[in-house]
């Protein structure tokens, strides 16, 4: 293709720029210290569950809410993937998730570590530079479990039901979270309905999973259940969620009198609700009126508000940088068909949900609040990617990253505190679960598949797709429920955005810089259809 790279359409409806007024802390004011972070990372939130962002949603978030009100809220942030592992790995990379060997869905319990050996992370560059690091929650990234004798487990996919049995869970565990860059670990090695059911603390197991377990997929839904497989006797599901705040709000105490020395803390807290087993407590349980996914939302507000109340008493509040998110957008497994009639959609206005290349999968809510920098109650349309955290990290603390790491990572510190320095993102790679890529750039979104790459119709693999274009575009400006494929009368665009996309996986980055693309990327360059369908000959 013989195109030229395009600038950023100006009268794109779904970017533009926020900038806070000037007198939210002067030239001359003091320079407060490094701050906090914490970054709250949900599972399968979507959009349209919090009140701040849609209207017309039925779930009651008021800390959600509240932290809207003191931050500002970004209307159109994504997950570079629209499922778990992936998007994982971008937060913490700080690079497309399609970067690494993982090219389609995610990884299981017992998956091997994932992260590249030596591969630069958020926890390891702040942790050098100071801050002290935990990670209390839902990994999903591989670990090196102690395998028994001659057995097996599935390196880049969830482990078969013959497999769960073939770790030895007695031993250490290697490459595990303290292995890219956290002091400290506690949580569960995936997804809650996958095994093994018991909490890891560091380097090993808190209690040996010795008997066969398996949980309700959802709150009174019988019938249905998680994976089953190894479990403590002790762990129970339903417990996970008030597990993990206490365990967060315990580490922030326990580090709140190093914090006002002047060690900061980083703390990646990825929750594993409201994903499946949507178990609230019974305290919860039918307060939404909707249904129990509803229920659990409105649980993981509580705990939310219970980390911000915390943050508050400890004098904390000030100076942390609080990010909150979700790994993708929310999942069918919520019953859609049961919360549409009662008027709450979870995707808004986006088409699609989890596992989706269309927004529903991968447009998340985005809410950053930090007092001490930046005045809260605004909005900001300018484009965002999880990727973006480690860049604005390290923006944050006045250190520059090395030339090798964070290759796609935008510093968004610049849209908070109205300074304008450095490259911006004004194009996003989207990545479904089962490898469809997608490209935005100002209001077009190319999608480079017939379907929706995932979970919703024409679903690959399930649908007839053999009709429909081989790539999809559409105007988001006018369009934002990408209904209207205008791959026909925009053969220039489509041409533009390949291309593009092309580059970035050529060159191995989307940040200025130079890096030759690793062997991954080579083949991924050979995949990608061009605008007729056809695939590059190798």
């Amino acid at each position: 293709m013989k195109t030229l790279f395009h600038s950023l359409v100006a009268a794109c409806m779904a970017v533009g720029s926020f900038h806070v007024p000037a007198s939210t802390f002067g030239a001359d004011a003091e320079v407060p210290p490094k701050p906090n972070f914490l970054f709250i990372l949900c599972d399968d939130l979507g959009y349209g569950d919090l009140q701040c962002l849609n209207a017309e949603g039925k779930i009651p978030t008021p800390n959600f809410n509240r932290l809207a009100r003191e931050g500002v809220i970004f209307t159109d942030a994504h997950s570079s993937s629209s499922v778990c592992t992936p998007t994982r790995y971008g937060v913490l990379t700080g690079r497309y998730n399609w970067r690494s060997k993982l090219q389609s869905s995610v990884l299981g319990g017992l998956s091997p570590r994932l992260i590249e050996k030596d591969r630069m992370t958020v926890a390891s560059f702040l942790k050098k530079a100071g801050c002290h690091t935990a990670c209390i929650g839902k990994w999903h990234l591989g670990m090196d479990w102690a395998l028994k004798g001659g057995a097996a487990v599935n390196e880049l996919s969830i482990e078969s039901p013959d497999q769960v049995w073939n770790v030895d869970f007695s031993k250490p565990i290697l490459n595990g979270p303290n292995s890219v860059g956290f002091d400290y670990y506690y949580g569960i090695s995936a997804s809650l309905d996958m095994v093994p059911y018991t909490y890891i603390e560091n380097d090993h197991v808190a209690a040996l999973p010795d008997e066969e377990g398996e949980f309700l997929m959802m709150e009174g839904k019988e019938g249905r259940f998680t994976r089953k497989g190894p479990r403590a006797a002790s762990f129970d599901a339903a417990n996970v969620l008030p597990d993990l705040t206490a365990k967060a709000i315990t580490y922030i105490k326990e580090r709140a009198e190093d914090a006002k020395k002047g060690q900061p803390f980083f703390l990646y807290l990825p929750y594993a609700s409201p994903h499946t087993p949507i178990l609230p407590m019974s305290d919860w349980q039918g307060k939404s009126g909707l249904n129990a996914y509803g229920d659990f939302v409105m649980q993981n507000d509580d705990c939310v508000g219970q980390l911000l109340a915390t943050l508050d008493e400890l004098g904390l509040a000030e100076n942390t940088m609080v990010v909150f998110t979700s790994d993708n957008g929310c999942s069918p497994q919520a019953q859609y068909q049961e919360l549409l009639p009662k008027g709450h959609n979870p995707s808004h206005v986006f088409r699609g949900h989890k596992a989706d290349i269309y927004d529903g999968g991968h447009r998340v809510p985005f809410i950053v609040r930090w007092p001490a920098r930046v005045k809260g109650g605004a909005t900001s349309k300018r484009l965002v990617c999880l990727t973006d955290f480690m860049a604005t990290a390290a923006d944050v603390i006045g250190e520059a990253l090395p030339a090798t790491a964070a290759e796609d990572s935008f510093s968004f510190l610049p849209v908070l505190t109205g300074k304008a320095s450095g490259p911006k993102r004004d194009v996003i790679v989207h990545h479904s679960i089962n490898g469809s890529f997608a490209i935005r750039q100002g209001r077009w979104k190319l999608n480079l598949c017939p379907g929706s790459g995932g979970w919703s119709a024409p679903r690959p693999g399930k649908d007839d797709l053999s009709g429909l274009p081989p790539v999809q575009l559409y105007d988001l400006s006018a369009d934002i429920g990408e209904t209207k494929n205008l791959q026909a009368e925009q053969p220039k665009v489509v041409a533009r955005l390949t291309q593009l996309l092309e580059r970035y996986v050529a060159e191995g980055r989307s940040t200025p810089g130079k890096r030759q693309a690793n062997a991954v990327e080579v083949q991924i360059f050979k995949e990608i259809p061009a605008p007729s369908g056809k695939k590059k000959k190798s």
